[in-house]
């Protein structure tokens, strides 16, 4: 292969399903965050934001095992995109067309920094 080394795609895959895991983290922090009060910031939906985030991380060092951090970490960025894509679904956010255009310059970035 000309001396390049193959990527390691289980790595990356690893890496896919902690951006999942990372953007229903947020989804669920946001949820759970209702009221600034201490008594209501703890609640059902801002522990488990927290334990599916701890879970991302988990993936995310798994991942670290077997490829560079140079290479995984630009793909992380891809939880901004399900960030997203959740907060239309659920949340019913709006995406202006500026964050759209992000969306396609990140897919587009990760996409040369991966391959």
């Amino acid at each position: 292969m000309g001396g390049q080394k193959m990527i390691n795609i289980f790595s990356i895959v690893l890496v896919l399903i902690s951006t999942v895991f990372a953007a229903f983290g947020s989804l669920l922090l946001k949820k759970g965050s209702g009221s600034f009060s201490v008594k209501k910031l703890i609640n059902f939906k801002l522990i488990l934001g927290i334990i599916v985030y701890v879970l991302s991380t988990l993936f995310f060092i798994a991942a670290l095992r077997f490829e560079d951090v140079s290479i995984l970490y630009p793909i992380s960025a891809l939880s901004y995109i399900w960030v997203c894509l959740l907060s239309i679904k659920f949340l019913k956010e709006k995406v202006n067309k500026f964050k759209w255009a992000g969306i396609g310059l990140i897919i587009i970035g990760v996409g040369l920094l991966t391959f």
